[in-house]
């Protein structure tokens, strides 16, 4: 037992709480802020500190005067060097302290190693023919990646290009063919879109690319009035909307084909006729059948019937007796539209009322407009034949698929 301990149980507290007190820990005096005992200043150290007090602001009165702060430039961002400031302009004239000159010996250049490989300088950078530089030094093999244009000034052409004019495609089926790596140059296969070769280089097709090129159809339909070639325009529709399998002219169709939504595909009017005109208008898939109808070295023959009349007289029914043999010769040739000349056409009378026209091009209503030069007015006009290929029988509104054996 403790000496306190001992003691408190000596004294004999009086009450319970009294001795549950004593036993209870002591604890330091709580004491709040400044509460602590302050001790007082004798006479002799107040005046030691007035004293003190008085010599420090006597040194600070003798110091001299701190230098002002230079003024902030507030052009320059934090941790900007400084910027130097211009000279003034009468201390721009002033010349120059010239640099004292060296006439020491200097020893010989100091030599530099490379350790880089041995490799010889890189080729000269191509440019094209308006001057720019090419992407990249140009490349030593025959088959070079497309730029801009479609004919290099080394005789270099896009591969898709050539081979359209070769017949081998149109050139979208050429880009498809080239993305799936079905074409070969000169036995190198050839996969990248807008490459480019000589034009005597050989050209293979892959087997599989003509597979799917025999499976693409065309189909051939009798046009009626009120139906537009191409896009719907105006609230009419297009002739293709009639190619359906109840229009589908089964007498005359020997390929034995049943319409599937496959030959809906990507199938394109290759020639337009207008809105008012009927008879054949040809529908592919096939981009070499396009290129040959309406490309722009495209020969094939296009054959029209034609009835005219009289804008002065329409009651004329003798019109092939009264018109004049110099106008007929300028339907043939000599007329022109937009400016430029047309071909020499195949103009002649089928009846009194009647013109048989066999072109070689097709401008924008030109038949109605070169009768128009000469004073005649088209009242009815129907297309017969695209090269080999006849309407025929095909009754109007009907249509069918082009024979394997079929050529324009």
């Amino acid at each position: 037992m403790t000496e306190r301990k001992k003691i408190i149980l000596a004294n004999k507290p009086a009450t319970p709480d009294a001795e549950r007190d004593a036993f209870a820990p002591r604890r330091p005096p709580v004491r709040g802020a400044g509460s602590a005992p302050r001790k007082r200043m004798t006479v002799e150290e107040a005046e030691q500190a007035a004293k003190a007090r008085e010599e420090a602001t006597k040194a600070a009165a003798r110091a001299p005067a701190p230098a002002a702060a230079a003024p902030r430039d507030e052009s320059r961002w934090p941790g900007e060097r400084p910027r130097t400031p211009a000279p003034r302009r009468d201390e721009r004239d002033r010349p120059v302290a010239a640099r004292p000159r060296d006439d020491r010996p200097r020893g010989p250049a100091p030599q530099r190693f490379d350790n880089r490989p041995n490799t010889p300088p890189p080729p000269q950078q191509d440019f094209r023919k308006d001057g720019r530089r090419a992407q990249g030094p140009r490349p030593s093999t025959p088959v070079q990646q497309a730029t801009d244009g479609s004919v290099e000034h080394d005789g270099r052409i896009r591969l898709s290009k050539l081979m359209s004019e070769r017949g081998l495609s149109s050139r979208r089926e050429a880009d498809e063919w080239i993305e799936h790596g079905w074409v070969l140059v000169d036995g190198q296969v050839v996969s990248e879109l807008g490459s480019r070769v000589y034009p005597h280089q050989d050209i293979t097709i892959d087997a599989a690319a003509k597979t799917q090129q025999a499976q693409r159809v065309t189909i051939l339909i009798n046009k009626p009035i009120g139906y537009v070639s191409g896009q719907a325009e105006d609230g009419y529709e297009p002739a293709f909307v009639l190619i359906r399998p109840e229009n589908q002219w089964k007498e005359g169709d020997r390929t034995k084909l049943s319409l599937t939504r496959g030959h809906l595909k990507h199938l394109a009017p290759a020639g337009r006729l207008d809105i008012d005109s009927t008879g054949l208008l040809v529908l592919t898939q096939d981009g070499r059948i396009a290129r040959e109808l309406i490309g722009e070295d495209s020969n094939v023959e296009k054959e029209y019937l034609v009835r005219v009349e009289l804008p002065d007289n329409p009651e004329e029914k003798n019109i092939s007796g009264v018109f004049p043999g110099e106008l007929m010769d300028k339907l043939r040739h000599g007329l022109m539209l937009d400016g430029i000349e047309l071909k020499p056409a195949k103009v002649s009378w089928q009846n009194e009322q009647q013109l048989r026209f066999v072109l070689r091009e097709g401008r924008k209503r030109q038949i109605r407009r070169m009768c128009e030069q000469v004073g005649l007015k088209v009242v009815g006009l129907k297309r017969v034949r695209m090269g080999r290929i006849v309407l025929g029988n095909l009754p109007l509104g009907q249509w069918r698929f082009l024979q394997p054996d079929e050529r324009f």
